[in-house]
């Protein structure tokens, strides 16, 4: 299955995925560019990081198979397989870049509104009771069961 033919079922938790994925992206680009700050603004950055890399095991379920990661990490992961606890995961890392703008505005408020869409199409999925699903692009499903 291609990803527009993803796209195209109207299963928003697979929208939620996709802008998840650009969510990663965009946490580790400007993660890494507002580190130069020097300042509080580097506890934000340093967050962001982190949000990215925890994103990619979340987003990715290939890489739970095949990166050497803790039982525990990968329990932890695993406890987000449904729409509204990836809405809620979402909507707190969005909270916690929205609070960056205590000290002043940077671009980690683009980081901010993207976590923000992902957790509203998430959370839209749980309302509208579509099945959580993964993309098959990105491992779920047919690749990831494909790989022991």
């Amino acid at each position: 299955m291609t990803i527009m033919e993803e796209l195209k079922q109207r299963n928003f938790s697979i929208y939620g995925q996709w802008i998840g994925i650009l969510s990663i992206l965009l946490c580790i680009a400007l993660g890494i560019a507002n580190i130069f700050h020097f300042d509080i603004i580097i506890i934000w950055s340093v967050i962001c990081l982190v949000t990215g890399l925890f994103l990619i095991f979340l987003e990715v379920p290939l890489l739970l198979r095949i990166c050497p990661t803790s039982k525990g990490f990968d329990t932890f992961v695993r406890r987000f397989s449904s729409n509204y606890m990836r809405a809620a995961v979402y909507l707190v890392l969005s909270i916690i870049q929205w609070t960056s703008l205590i000290r002043y505005a940077t671009s980690l408020i683009a980081v901010a509104v993207l976590l923000l869409l992902a957790a509203a199409c998430y959370g839209l999925a749980g309302v509208t009771n579509q099945e959580f699903m993964n993309s098959k692009t990105l491992g779920g499903g047919g690749i990831a069961q494909m790989i022991v």
